[in-house]
């Protein structure tokens, strides 16, 4: 009797120990048909994510500004207005290039040789701007832009070779709307915008 129970042990130990090989055949050597994907709980949005926060190479300058930098990138426009109508006036070139793109400062520059080959004297006072605003903010694949809105209050006249007024009054204070779109390029590490655009009112 005893040598049959121990047959029947080993015969059920062998069949179970059977069982659980199957079990576990079926269970690691089965294909579920998500190999290579990524997991559900690991999506490509969270994965682009992870990227960008551990791309260290990657460019620190913002590409969306929230409300205290859009305030700071206005204050600087404005210094760089006052700055650029003074400058032209004065015919001051080497304070106009730091502040326009190339084709701006080109242009700048021909207005310039112009007026002195004509023998034509600008006369200027900025008064002050009486406001401000962003307009639009726009961006490309490789720039940044942002269109503001300048009014502001000048005195203004040209004179000629002999002193003569021939354009202006220099007693009159004149408001001035002008429309004035900077850029930056996105890969820039600089913090500095250039004008691009002119549009006067």
């Amino acid at each position: 009797m005893n040598n049959e129970f121990g047959y029947l042990d080993i015969i059920l130990l062998a069949m179970i120990a059977g069982f659980i090989i199957l079990r576990l055949r079926n269970i690691l050597g089965r294909k579920t048909g998500h190999q290579g994907k990524v997991p559900v709980n690991f999506s490509d949005k969270k994965f682009e994510q992870f990227k960008k926060e551990t791309n260290f190479t990657e460019k620190k300058q913002p590409v969306e500004f929230d409300k205290d930098q859009k305030k700071q990138f206005l204050k600087g426009a404005e210094i760089a207005y006052e700055t650029i109508i003074n400058s032209f006036a004065k015919g001051d070139v080497n304070s106009l290039k730091p502040l326009l793109t190339k084709e701006m400062n080109d242009n700048f520059q021909s207005a310039i040789k112009d007026r002195r080959s004509k023998n034509l004297k600008s006369e200027l006072t900025f008064i002050g701007i009486k406001s401000s605003a962003i307009e639009k903010f726009e961006k490309t694949t490789e720039a940044l832009f942002f269109s503001v809105k300048f009014v502001s209050e000048i005195i203004s006249c040209k004179k000629d070779k002999d002193n003569n007024i021939i354009e202006g009054d220099p007693n009159k204070i004149k408001t001035v709307i002008d429309r004035w779109k900077f850029t930056r390029k996105k890969t820039s590490m600089s913090p500095n915008w250039y004008l691009t655009e002119i549009k006067s009112s």
